[in-house]
């Protein structure tokens, strides 16, 4: 393991650049949070000597990169909706908080909490999974299924 000091200096010199990374890759805040983590955990648990800084750079590119398209190509990222979308949809309406809020207020407890967790509360999925003792891909299945939700309501509020 890389000592605090290494990893805190990495972290400042690299961050810009991982970020704009995943946002170009991701487009999307929370999964850009989610593989900036990722790439970070890595680097901090490998135990490789990079040759120069430019080596070092290389290597934090290649890897974010990568960390992107696994994350484009999972089950979970094709399966699900984002919620972006539909609450874009919603704020065309005039009423668009309270009909977010009662379409959210129709999910089941379970599927509300990690929607109100991982949106309102900024929590990733494996931060949900920690705090509700559930299993990481539990948590992005009931994910999949309160977006799958949440859209059939607000798209039947439209039609």
């Amino acid at each position: 393991m890389r000592s605090d000091d290494e990893i805190n200096e990495t972290i400042d010199r690299y961050s810009d650049l991982v970020y704009r990374l995943c946002m170009v890759n991701l487009k999307n805040q929370a999964d850009t949070e989610d593989i900036f983590q990722t790439v970070f955990l890595k680097y901090a648990q490998n135990k490789t000597v990079f040759a120069s800084k430019e080596h070092e750079k290389a290597w934090f590119i290649r890897v974010t990169i990568n960390a992107c398209r696994d994350l484009l190509k999972s089950f979970f990222k094709r399966k699900t909706v984002p919620l972006d979308s539909l609450l874009e949809m919603a704020a065309q309406r005039k009423d668009d908080h309270l009909e977010v809020y009662e379409a959210l207020m129709a999910l089941p407890q379970k599927e509300r909490e990690i929607i109100y967790l991982y949106y309102y509360e900024g929590y990733s999925a494996i931060e949900i999974a920690d705090l509700l003792k559930i299993k990481v891909n539990t948590i992005y299945t009931l994910m999949a299924r309160a977006r799958g939700k949440l859209k059939k309501i607000l798209e039947d509020d439209y039609e």
